[in-house]
């Protein structure tokens, strides 16, 4: 079930946020902490949402130390009555969603033919069906408010396929479809819904390769830009889609890459 962390809640700002919530999934990793610090610094009062970990509540602390309005969701995306619960606990404590990021994922590092069904059921639960969750209870409470934003958070993984990543490579391949999907569906109601694809970011996805540098420069080798991406520039991009600047594009995906992939 989705509980609060009273605690993680920030105090400091005003609670009148001009820009609406913004609800984060995976927020206490990496790209979702950078996003939320992004989409708080914005203006929007900031939900963050994950499993309970030290890294979530980190997140929240560090939105709370920047005076920012936030508040902390623990649901786990396994459990779809969870979804719903945490859906309603934003709008309850934070006010009307206009912007939701899908950005929890799970990447077990395991060869094709080693897959367990258990082990690919599980990321899908996770990466592809927590996805739709958590944009239809969105969309549920943005259609008849006639706005909204949301943003799936897909792979480059996706366009070049990845060897002993099947199971999320093929889920960050449904977010795109999902997105293009929705945007066709939804746009009539006013809800735009994009994807960024991030290129190889600085995040804890990396502790799956047994050498950093040897990763580092086989990333550089593969980039048009020979430097490793900050995690804020890809906020910066999710912060544009969900912003008045992107106000007409809809069905896209950015990738976010440093010139990787081109398409």
């Amino acid at each position: 079930m989705a509980t609060t962390n009273p605690s993680a809640s920030s105090t400091g700002a005003s609670h009148d946020a001009p820009r609406g919530a913004a609800l984060i999934t995976g927020a206490g990793g990496a790209l979702g902490r950078a996003t939320a610090l992004r989409l708080a610094a914005d203006g929007f009062a900031v939900a963050v949402l994950g499993r309970e970990s030290e890294e979530l509540r980190e997140t929240a602390t560090l939105l709370a130390d920047a005076g920012h309005r936030g508040h902390t969701v623990v649901c786990d995306l396994r459990e779809p009555a969870s979804i719903a619960a945490a859906v309603d606990e934003v709008e309850r404590e934070l006010g009307p969603l206009t912007a939701v990021i899908n950005n929890a994922a799970i990447y077990p590092p395991t060869p094709f033919l080693e897959i367990p069904l258990a082990e690919y059921e599980d990321v899908v639960r996770v990466n592809q069906t927590g996805y739709f969750l958590v944009a239809q209870e969105s969309a549920k409470r943005m259609v008849p408010r006639g706005a909204g934003a949301i943003v799936n958070v897909s792979s480059i993984t996706f366009h070049g396929g990845w060897a002993n990543l099947a199971s999320y490579v093929s889920t960050k391949g449904a977010s795109v479809g999902l997105t293009r999907a929705l945007a066709r569906e939804l746009g009539g109601s006013g809800i735009r819904v994009n994807a960024v694809s991030p290129g190889a970011f600085p995040t804890k996805a990396e502790e799956i390769h047994e050498n950093p540098e040897q990763y580092t420069q086989w990333v550089l080798d593969r980039q048009s830009l020979k430097r490793r991406g900050g995690n804020e520039e890809l906020a910066s991009v999710i912060s544009f889609l969900v912003g008045p600047d992107s106000s007409f594009l809809t069905g896209q995906t950015l990738n976010v890459d440093g010139g990787w992939v081109m398409e």
